[in-house]
Parts: structure tokens; C-alpha cells; sequence
């Protein structure tokens, strides 16, 4: 007769922690811009109109609000599914979201690493760089208006 496999301290803590959203305000200020972006892609969406002029009101800028809609569309082709996002109004993010917050914060600091390492296994390497150029550009047009 076996025993009931039961889960180890270390186990339980990943299974609370991933139990567990992450909060927006974690983020760093480009990556939660662009989540709040994504958000109003995602909404404009769902009603059939363009983000676009609403995006450049928000973002305060055409270039900032035309590289967020190029990464999102970007995302949206990469991504192994649906991406899940959370309610606008909401300061818990999707798992899917902070996933993209955290290679969006990492190519905000110029690590690679960290890049890559946020999306290894979940999306094939040789699209990765689709991904760290597009950040890299939202990143860059953010920087501009500064």
C-alpha cells in the first residue's frame, strides 16, 4: 500500500506564492504602463474601436502609444495562447501579465539575462529577439519623454 505523496515545506511555499497574484504596483513604471496599456488594447478591443487615440492620450505621446500597440500585436503573435489580462481597474496581475512586466522591466534595464529568463520555456528562442527588440523600441520611446 503507498502513502499519499505529501508536498515538501519548499513545495508549499511555490504552490502560496503562485496561489498568490502579484500586485501592479511591483512592477517597474514602463512595464506597468505598458500592462495598463495592454489592458486598454484589450478593452478597445473587445468594443471594436482603436486604441490608438486613447493610448497616445494616456501614454502622452504618438510614438509611445505606436510602440506599445507593435509589442502588444507582437505578443499577441508569440504568445503560446490567449493572453490572460486582468479587469482595468484591477492592482492584481494575471500571470500572463507578469510575465510581460517582468521581461518588459528587464529590457527597461538592459538585462538580457533576465529577459530570456522570464520567457525560457514558455515561448521558443528563436522569438525572443522579436520580443527584446520591441521592448527595446517601447523602452527607447519612453526615454523620449522624459
Amino acid at each position: 500500500m503507498s502513502r499519499p505523496h505529501t508536498p515538501t515545506a519548499t513545495a508549499r511555499t511555490i504552490i502560496a506564492a503562485l496561489a498568490q497574484p502579484p500586485r501592479a504596483d511591483a512592477l517597474g513604471p514602463i512595464a506597468s504602463r505598458f500592462i495598463h496599456a495592454l489592458r486598454l488594447i484589450a478593452l478597445h478591443d473587445r468594443i471594436g474601436r482603436d486604441p490608438v487615440p486613447e493610448l497616445a492620450a494616456r501614454l502622452h505621446g504618438v510614438d509611445v502609444a505606436a510602440k506599445a500597440l507593435m509589442l502588444a500585436q507582437e505578443i499577441a503573435a508569440i504568445w503560446p495562447e490567449n493572453i490572460q489580462i486582468s479587469r482595468f481597474c484591477c492592482c492584481l496581475l494575471s500571470h500572463d501579465e507578469a510575465t510581460i512586466g517582468a521581461f518588459v522591466d528587464a529590457a527597461a534595464a538592459g538585462d538580457r539575462v533576465g529577459f530570456e529568463a522570464a520567457l525560457t520555456g514558455l515561448i521558443r528562442a528563436d522569438r525572443m529577439h522579436r520580443l527584446w527588440e520591441g521592448a527595446l523600441a517601447l523602452v527607447a520611446a519612453e526615454m523620449r519623454m522624459v
